[in-house]
């Protein structure tokens, strides 16, 4: 048997071979690679129209900064440029635009470097600035104002159990990545999911979004997208950010961050502690309200550190390594009803080292080779009560996960790139589950489950015309559960005018279920696992445009859709495969700016994420709103900053744990809510930073019966030395 599963992998990489091949064979003179030469700083995606991508769109320069979506290659520019030209008006529209382009030539070498990703489908960004305005304590803070996301967060940290959709699908049915190492382990949501809160906000430089063609590169279960967190590096002079912040609900929050360098080492340094009791006053019928009408067993607890460090050993060979620590406390309110007294305790580690070398006579081909480790541990714990007594009962995962990847960039031609390799993820699950009710002893259990997986990826960019470019991926999986399995992915992107591009993807996927799933009982929720579940598997597309309407409004409008059969639920009490959803939806981008010193955005999706099959056929998937809009316009002058935000939801399904009474075709009702952030400079390094949240004041219902605090504010400080 073992001979024949060799052969079985050897055929699957033969086959891998073969098409690779194939499609290398439509571009022509690709022997030639060692006589290719290539200007060293030209490290950016091919561009094939005046408007390749909205993150990559350049502006002339004014002192007011995007809302959302900054371009990468100007946000790098502004980072290399010394302090005074910083503060320094341009001269002129044309210099500002010289500047770009001269600087849009300048590369980072460590970790923060842009990543080469397929045209065919957006690519949004978000960076360090725009997360301060925004007043982010979270990444999830940070996605819930980019295209096509759903967060129904329920207080800092809480969204873990509350659920995050992208485009519909869950968030273990994305990708999420720090400096392009994956850091999902695969546990299923219920039982944490991926922590939104593990990463320091202060460590983050920017977050970046993209889907379609570029999950070949990261993973067949992207069926939403790809989040990639790129972190802070060092700086050539030594510099110190933090923040102290307080407010509403018992709120304080400081965050540190210091970085420099020492001749070719770069380091850098964050650490973030949150606190918040999170007990305010909600109306009768709300989830977990107490005896005395407060929401109970909400608060939250977090501590994270980050470091990393980076040196170039020679001209062509870099080295880097980050480490991540994350601890948190907080009390688990999802469903509600009755009463909650459950907690969850999280502890994660994530570390990776990465060599970057250029290979060849020229710039045109990178190895990075990576190797990860990533260790979570869930404990979950709270008291049962069965026939008028009060048992006690826990569950614990202790996931650790060893991962390895060598990713091959190469410039084959000018007008041929690929981006191929192999991932290595070995993980290993410890599950623990007791408890003392009796009609629940008979599930004690203590699992101890290994999983093996290797994946062989690629996706080849070939520009056929100065307008027209394809994108073609393959990625074949070997699982040590699952089998072999092979997921292609095809893009296109085409230029019909100078401002103005069409595009369209299509990939398929699978995602396995957790190994909790198929082996763990879930004793929180008396939840039974099913070792004969099968993958959740599909397909995903788009297509869409984007418009350079003039030279300060820029758009895309993207049509998403996804086939996803198999969908992992809860029936009965058991972990099973519910059937087949259909998700079809729109999402639009706008930014405009409006005059010197202003700017404004504006994102809108709309979800139908359609049941398909079974008792709940013709519904919409629970949790997920059909429309959320936002939008928001900013000021900026000499330090002083003024931001409002606007964002109404059409409200989700309730479809879990509903009260008495309640119907699974109840929908929570439609709001409307605003935000404000403003800066007001102290000195030249300090600024007093103010957040007014839920200006209406109204308290309405985010999701499942769980309702916001209405009014609430922080006020901190700031300093960049």
């Amino acid at each position: 048997m073992f001979l024949l599963g060799v052969s079985k992998v050897n055929q699957s990489i033969f086959l891998l071979s073969v098409v690779v091949s194939s499609l290398l064979v439509v571009s022509p003179g690709l022997a030639a690679d060692a006589e290719i030469k290539q200007k060293p700083a030209d490290k950016s995606p091919q561009i094939i129209s005046n408007i390749p991508n909205l993150s990559d769109i350049q502006i002339p320069s004014t002192n007011a900064e995007s809302l959302t979506q900054q371009s990468t290659i100007n946000k790098i520019s502004q980072d290399t440029q010394p302090p005074e030209a910083a503060t320094t008006e341009p001269s002129s529209t044309d210099d500002a635009e010289d500047d770009v382009e001269n600087d849009a030539d300048i590369t980072i070498e460590a970790i923060g470097e842009q990543d080469t990703l397929p045209q065919s489908t957006p690519t949004y960004v978000v960076d360090q600035e725009e997360i301060k305005k925004q007043g982010a304590n979270s990444l999830a803070d940070v996605l819930k104002r980019m295209p096509g996301f759903a967060i129904n967060d329920a207080g800092h940290g809480a969204d873990i159990h509350t659920g995050t959709y992208y485009r519909g699908a869950s968030i273990n049915q994305s990708v999420f990545l720090i400096n392009g190492r994956q850091i999902n382990t695969n546990i299923n949501t219920y039982h944490g999911g991926t922590d939104l809160n593990s990463i320091p906000v202060e460590a983050i430089e920017r977050v970046e979004l993209y889907s379609g063609a570029a999950s070949a590169l990261y993973g067949s279960s992207a069926f939403g997208g790809v989040v990639n967190i790129i972190t802070k590096e060092g700086y050539s002079q030594p510099k110190l950010s933090s923040s102290i912040e307080f407010g509403s609900l018992s709120q304080n929050n400081q965050q540190f961050s210091y970085g420099g360098a020492l001749g070719s080492l770069k380091y850098n340094f964050s650490f973030e502690r949150y606190f918040t009791d999170n007990r305010y006053r909600v109306p009768v019928g709300a989830a977990n309200r107490d005896a005395e009408g407060f929401f109970f067993n909400a608060d939250t607890a977090t501590s994270t550190y980050f470091g990393n460090v980076a040196v170039d050993l020679d001209p062509r060979n870099s080295l880097s390594f980050d480490i991540t620590k994350l601890s948190s406390r907080r009390g688990l309110i999802y469903f509600g009803f009755p009463l909650q007294r459950d907690r969850l305790d999280h502890d994660g580690l994530n570390a990776g080292l990465s060599w970057k070398t250029r290979l060849g006579n020229g710039e045109n081909s990178t190895l990075t080779t990576t190797l990860g480790y990533n260790q979570d541990y869930f404990s979950t714990y709270g008291p049962t009560v069965f026939q008028g007594r009060e048992f006690y009962r826990t569950g614990i995962l202790d996931t650790q996960q060893f991962s390895a990847r060598v990713d091959h960039e190469w410039k084959l031609s000018p007008n041929n790139q690929l981006r191929w390799g192999v991932d290595f993820k070995n993980t290993d699950l410890y599950g623990n589950t007791l408890s003392t009710s009796p009609n629940r002893i008979a599930n004690n259990e203590v699992e101890n489950r290994s999983i093996f997986t290797t994946a062989l990826f690629a996706v080849n960019t070939v520009k056929f015309t100065e307008n027209f470019q394809v994108d073609l991926g393959l990625r074949q999986s070997f699982d040590g559960q699952f089998g072999n399995y092979l997921n292609p992915s095809v893009g296109l992107r085409y230029a019909i005018a100078p401002t103005i591009a069409v595009r369209g993807s299509w990939a398929g996927g699978q995602r396995n279920p957790g190994l909790d799933q198929l082996y763990v009982y879930d004793t929180v929720h008396g939840w039974e696992p099913n070792a004969d579940l099968k993958p959740e598997t599909g397909s995903s597309w788009t297509a869409g445009i984007d418009i350079s309407f003039s030279e300060n409004l820029t758009g895309q409008f993207t049509y998403f859709g996804s086939s996803l059969d198999n969908r992992l639920g809860i029936i009965a009490g058991k972990w099973q495969n519910i059937g087949l959803v259909d998700t079809n939806g729109l999402e639009a981008a706008l930014q405009l700016r409006l005059a010197n010193n202003w700017s404004t955005f504006v994102n809108y999706t709309y979800t139908d994420a359609k049941i398909k099959t079974g008792s709940e056929r013709g519904l919409q998937l629970g949790l997920i709103p059909y429309s959320v809009l936002q939008t928001g316009i900013g000021y900026q002058n000499s330090g002083w900053q003024a931001n409002l935000y606007v964002t109404y939801n059409s409200g989700a399904r309730r479809a879990l744990f509903n009260r008495v009474g309640d119907s699974t075709t109840d929908f929570a009702p439609s709001f409307l809510n605003l935000d404000f952030s403003g800066r007001i400079p102290i000195t030249r390094t300090l600024g007093l930073r103010v957040y007014l949240e839920n200006l209406l004041g109204e308290q309405y219902e985010r999701v499942n019966r769980i309702y916001s605090p209405g009014f609430t504010f922080r006020v901190g400080l700031s300093s960049d030395l």
